[in-house]
């Protein structure tokens, strides 16, 4: 019997078709790309802190390669563990609602201060218990000092300016309360959380002053005045005696 020319055209079709499927296997399906970019970026960032806890304690020239690596290794330990919580939990993770002193709302600081501050006091006591088995009293407030870039020497140089007469004693008090707020701060990632922290210290310092017979508020303005004075009088001089070759 013969075939038709259709017939034999779509049977050299079917065969043409079969033989391809033969000849060639279907392509492997290519596996999913693993993503590696985060875990990258955090190597990085841990690589970096452990650079810069290792600037820290070579800055107290201990002398002492092995203390030297464990005061390196804690403090990196400790600045990874504070970062890695801030970030597992963000102020997302506490409620909104109000202020209860203020009644205001809280604010997104207020609530990356809270969901912070709730991290286990452990991270904070084993970096500070480590310093101290290491280090004398000075070391550990100069590591300190690297985590609140020297916030207790600065704000007391002010409130001496503002206070030009501070007592021994009213000295002493504030720069307590100073170094309280540089503990509670190495608890906290950001220095707007650090600077929040240190506000809190300065309120209790200046309330302090109130109840030692001072008005902080009259000192201040005092002082205030007095800058804004001494700056138009050096913008006056600076008019009155123009440079050599000025017009």
């Amino acid at each position: 019997m013969k075939l038709s020319r259709l017939s034999l055209a779509c049977l050299t079709a079917l065969l043409a078709t079969g033989t391809a499927s033969f000849a060639q296997p279907p392509a492997a399906t290519a596996a999913p790309a693993t993503t590696t970019a985060p875990a990258d970026a955090k190597t990085r960032a841990d690589a970096k802190l452990q650079e810069d806890s290792a600037k820290w304690a070579a800055k107290l020239s201990l002398n002492d390669a092995a203390k030297e690596s464990r005061i390196a290794t804690l403090i990196t330990a400790h600045r990874i563990a504070v970062r890695d919580w801030h970030n597992d939990h963000p102020a997302s993770t506490v409620p909104e609602g109000i202020n209860p002193l203020t009644g205001k709302p809280l604010s997104k600081l207020d609530r990356e201060i809270i969901a912070d501050s709730a991290m286990p006091k452990s991270v904070n006591e084993t970096l500070l218990n480590g310093l101290r088995a290491d280090l004398t009293p000075a070391q550990v407030d100069a590591i300190l000092d690297e985590y609140t870039i020297g916030k207790v020497a600065f704000t007391l140089k002010g409130y001496k300016a503002i206070v030009p007469d501070l007592t021994a004693e009213e000295e002493k008090t504030i720069t307590d309360f100073l170094k309280q707020a540089r503990i509670e701060s190495i608890g906290f990632k950001s220095m707007t959380q650090i600077s929040a922290i240190f506000e809190i210290y300065k309120t209790k310092s200046e309330q302090y002053l109130n109840s030692n017979g001072r008005s902080w508020k009259a000192l201040y303005k005092t002082y205030t005045d007095g800058v804004k004075a001494q700056k138009a009088a050096d913008a006056a001089a600076k008019k009155n005696n123009p440079p050599n070759g000025a017009k």
